[in-house]
């Protein structure tokens, strides 16, 4: 597949020989992935794809890796909703510079106790956070090492992926996922804008007089 093709056209659903052809699921329906490996759901500027991925390690690792990600059992949609998800089995790869938002579940990521969780948050401080993706929002809680403020995600880093948790995305008043999972990978690439929430309320932080 070519560099950025997910941008400019409808992937290649030609059926292979050892894939062949199925039913388009129900429109809002995320397909059911029947090859063996971890569901992978990821969002570009104009699909949601889902599939089955072999991880080695965490998946915030493979895409910071920026090499091309094998993937099985396929299926796209449009990213607003109007076409019900279709097998792709054209599609072998994907290139994480394609993807905007990766929907990381439980299976994505390492097994720890909560004493490791607790001791593995300790040393960062937690933001609720609103960040234009464009053409999406994700609203969500992002963990920084103390002295690092939120705005210096838009800065150039060797981590290309940044882990928000407890997000949801948004393309325009429309929710995308937020129910399947709770942790989202942003491509830091796709940044354009961060502000810091009330996640009770939605709205901008206010700073105190001073601060």
């Amino acid at each position: 597949m070519p560099f950025d093709f997910l941008k400019k056209g409808k992937p290649d659903t030609t059926p292979s020989k050892d894939s062949p052809a199925a039913p388009g699921a129900p429109a809002n329906q995320i397909p059911t992935v029947t090859k063996q490996g971890v569901a992978f759901d990821g969002l570009t500027e104009e699909w949601r794809l889902v599939g089955a991925i072999q991880l080695d390690g965490r998946l915030s690792d493979i895409l910071n890796r920026r090499e091309s990600i094998p993937i099985d059992d396929v299926h796209w949609a449009p990213i607003d909703g109007s076409e019900p998800f279709t097998p792709a089995p054209g599609l072998k790869a994907i290139d994480p510079y394609d993807l905007i938002v990766v929907l990381a579940g439980e299976t994505t990521l390492p097994v720890m106790s909560e004493d490791e969780k607790a001791a593995h948050r300790v040393h960062k401080i937690s933001y609720d956070v609103s960040l234009e993706v464009p053409p999406f929002r994700v609203v969500g809680t992002v963990y920084l090492f103390p002295g690092s403020d939120p705005d210096r995600l838009l800065d150039r880093a060797t981590e290309m992926f940044v882990p928000v948790t407890e997000a949801t995305a948004f393309l325009g008043d429309r929710q995308i996922g937020g129910t399947e999972v709770d942790t989202f990978l942003v491509n830091r690439r796709y940044l354009r804008r961060i502000e810091q929430i009330d996640r009770r309320t939605g709205e901008p932080h206010r700073r105190m007089p001073g601060a």
